[in-house]
């Protein structure tokens, strides 16, 4: 039996797809952890941990994700501008109305990997509140 190396990626081997992801009706903890997994790429065989590997997400229908039971009033999201008293503070019913998307970068962004890939897989991720989208010609090749 001949010895086997361990398989490495390298950064110029990498092929980046596209994914599109309807979060309707869906959970948004169950939901933001299998695009964090596309982000990543964990979710190819050819993964390493050291390489950035991941494909492009499309999230759409940002607006419909759902969180389970009573969170919707309870789950809170806070904010400080950087002086005394500057603590400001949303309802999950609050940011879903005024600002869809980030309630969804928020959720992916605290389950990705704390290191120097964390922004460029971040940019990656393209979400949106409804179904229109300007990723039609990248996403047709599927």
């Amino acid at each position: 039996m001949k010895n086997q190396q361990t398989f490495m990626q390298r950064k110029e081997d990498v092929t980046r797809e596209w994914h599109l992801v309807d979060v309707k009706g869906e959970v948004l903890g169950r939901i933001a952890t299998q695009i964090a997994e596309k982000l990543i790429g964990k979710d190819k065989a050819t993964y390493t941990p050291h390489t950035d590997a991941g494909d492009f997400v499309v999230v759409i229908n940002a607006r419909e994700v759902v969180v389970t039971r009573d969170k919707a009033q309870k789950k809170m999201y806070y904010r400080h501008s950087g002086f005394p008293g500057g603590l400001k503070q949303r309802s999950f019913e609050e940011m879903i109305q005024k600002n869809p998307e980030e309630v969804i970068r928020l959720a992916v962004k605290n389950m990705l990997p704390k290191n120097r890939l964390q922004g460029d897989r971040m940019a990656r991720l393209k979400i949106y509140a409804e179904a229109d989208h300007k990723h039609t010609s990248q996403l047709e090749g599927k």
